[in-house]
């Protein structure tokens, strides 16, 4: 399987998986419930869910008051994005 389409298939899952963890924890913070720690949703930016926190961030209003992820997460999916564009311009134009 081509390079780029892995690439492309572990950064839908990621960043998923990182929309879905903010909406869990939403919803456990409603609910006064145990809550996810700021390094694991953290984690799963850096390894590139950034923009799906980033989405999971606006749906669900969710640590918008939070500077380092109002800021950091738009950043690191602006990275990520560029770096897709790169593997895309590298290997298909």
């Amino acid at each position: 399987m081509d390079i780029v389409i892995l690439v492309g298939i572990y950064g839908m899952v990621i960043n998923l998986v990182l929309f879905i963890m903010m909406g869990v924890d939403k919803r456990r913070s409603k609910r006064g419930s145990w809550r996810i720690e700021e390094k694991k949703l953290w984690g799963i930016a850096l390894a590139g869910g950034a923009l799906g926190g980033w989405i999971g961030m606006s749906v669900f209003r969710h640590k918008t008051k939070h500077t380092s992820f109002k800021f950091g997460f738009p950043i690191l999916s602006l990275f990520y994005i560029a770096g897709a564009a790169y593997l895309v311009y590298r290997f298909y134009l």
